[in-house]
């Protein structure tokens, strides 16, 4: 059984429908498990049959407002206590820019929607400036921008995968020397990007411009103080491996008895 809580859920899930990639799991919790148990705002785009909002309600808690968007209106029904549901195309920007109001500023925004470039540039244009300050916008089914049936192909100008590329250079505007290329509010807002199998994970934050400094002495000869470890490094490993060998020392007790 793993040790992911979402991958937990899904194992033992035998409710509404969740179609998931098995590798999207990790990717979640790594750049989610902060807002557990918190009172976040969070925004799921495509809703379907109902199973993923579910999976979202339980592994946020119910301190988490969840407002679900897709365009079928029997999605609807899944409307419960602590979870909201629009019906509406996300192609359409003034849908969005309505629910974006409504809704207010967003922690989190996960967009599983209708993976169609169009839809997938304009919820991001309307929601990445909305996300707070440590939020995060995770879109995922981004292999629909190498098939022909969504209009997609490798360097094909107008995918999301295209979209996304360009922006890690805005990413790195500050170092620019070229005076039609400057930090813009993207660069100034986004601490990183993260990029997996299918998913492009953003993270916002205030970023201001990069600085360096220099500390030590530069010397090519003895005169350079040698390397030993602190204290504190070498507490930190003793901590470590007593906690592997109470770990070890618990699992073989456990199959022993």
């Amino acid at each position: 059984m793993s040790r992911n809580p979402l991958e937990r859920y899904f194992e033992a899930h035998r409710g509404r429908q969740i179609h998931k990639w098995v590798h999207y799991f990790d990717i979640y919790h790594r750049h989610l498990e902060k807002y557990r148990g918190r009172p976040v705002v969070i925004v799921e785009f495509g809703i379907q049959y109902g199973g993923s909002s579910q999976m979202w309600r339980e592994y946020f808690g119910p301190d988490a407002r969840i407002y679900g968007v897709d365009i079928d209106p029997r999605c609807k029904a899944w409307e419960e206590p602590g979870f909201q549901v629009f019906i509406g195309d996300q192609g359409d920007p003034d849908f969005l820019r309505q629910i974006a109001d409504e809704i207010g500023p967003v922690d989190v925004v996960i967009e599983d929607g209708g993976h169609f470039p169009l839809h997938q540039i304009t919820t991001f244009e309307v929601f990445y400036p909305r996300i707070r300050r440590g939020g995060v916008f995770l879109i995922e089914d981004l292999h629909t921008s190498y098939w022909a049936d969504y209009g997609g192909k490798r360097n094909q100008p107008g995918t999301f995968m295209e979209y996304a590329k360009a922006l890690t250079d805005q990413l790195n505007a500050w170092h620019s020397e070229e005076p039609d290329f400057q930090p813009d509010k993207f660069t100034r807002t986004t601490a990183s990007m993260h990029f997996y199998d299918s998913i492009v994970v953003f993270e916002k934050d205030k970023v201001v411009k990069p600085h360096h400094e220099v500390r030590g002495t530069a010397e090519w000869d003895d005169a350079a103080q040698p390397f030993h470890h602190s204290l504190a490094s070498r507490g930190l490993s003793l901590r470590k491996r007593a906690r592997r060998r109470a770990g070890a020392v618990r699992r073989r007790l456990r199959r022993g008895s």
